[in-house]
């Protein structure tokens, strides 16, 4: 199958503003570009590109004032299975760990593992280690935070959503990642573009999406604590330790986004 995705963002600078963005699929699916996403700019503006620590493709531009806007458009190549499923995948022990999975650990900016810990321990401790501890966090999640945009936060912490039980699809990743490393088990925030693909209607309106991976019998596995359920068509653009290292667009000055949409649809693909 093909995906056609993209996105359309206009900002409003009142003073030339210098911006990073974090906007291009990941390289792990160079392969599967039939169409590539390269990204354009009206005006157009020198854009400069660079790698970041956790390998993701990352440009800077210099916005100038009035507005400015940035787009792309990709085809790309998708094998039309859902999300794998390893009930039988192990956790494995700390010592065992290879030394890059040791990062996702920690405690991050909203992955508050010290404040967590205790609660994670009484909730998961009698579970099986593994996949069905990592789901049993999913579902718990899952039911615990009530989903609505209306009520989103960018400063909105692990802590503060399990306190809160609301928010978006980077609270559910947030809060599922920072009880899994309470687990002592390794995972990492992601964010991409997930449409609708296989889902019954009605669809809502399309946006980047949140979700997480975690690190079992020997590699890492996609979990999704806010939908639940294997998904169709996920198209990783970005991953890190939670939602500070995968930013969409991270702005040095003030600014407003006039518009803002994201496009993730299955598409014939002819060319």
């Amino acid at each position: 199958m093909h995906i056609k995705v993209g996105y359309e963002l206009i900002y409003d600078c009142p003073q030339p503003t210098p911006m990073l963005l974090m906007l291009n699929i990941h390289y792990s699916r160079a392969g599967d570009l039939v169409m590539p996403d390269h990204l354009v700019t009206s005006p157009s503006v020198p854009v400069r590109a660079y790698r970041d620590l956790f390998g993701n493709w990352c440009s800077r531009i210099v916005a100038p004032a009035g507005l400015t806007r940035i787009n792309t458009s990709a085809i790309v190549r998708d094998t039309g299975i859902p999300d794998v499923v390893v009930p039988d995948a192990c956790q494995h022990p700390i010592e065992e760990l290879p030394e890059e999975a040791l990062l996702f650990l920690l405690a991050s900016r909203y992955c508050e593992t010290e404040l967590l810990t205790q609660i994670a321990g009484t909730l998961f401790n009698d579970t099986a280690p593994g996949w069905g501890r990592v789901q049993a966090i999913c579902d718990f999640v899952h039911h615990h935070i009530e989903f609505d945009y209306q009520k989103a936060r960018p400063t909105r912490t692990a802590w503060e959503a399990y306190n809160e039980r609301v928010g978006v699809c980077r609270d559910y990743a947030h809060l599922a990642i920072t009880l899994c490393r309470c687990m002592n088990i390794p995972a990492r925030y992601c964010t991409g573009y997930l449409g609708d693909i296989g889902m019954p209607p009605p669809y809502g309106t399309m946006d980047f999406a949140g979700w997480f991976e975690a690190y079992l019998g020997g590699q890492w596995y996609t979990f999704d604590a806010r939908n639940n359920i294997p998904r169709i068509g996920r198209v990783l653009i970005a991953r890190g330790r939670d939602a500070v290292d995968v930013a969409i667009t991270t702005t040095f000055g003030p600014n407003t986004l006039r518009s803002f949409t994201v496009v993730t649809d299955e598409v014939t693909w002819t060319g």
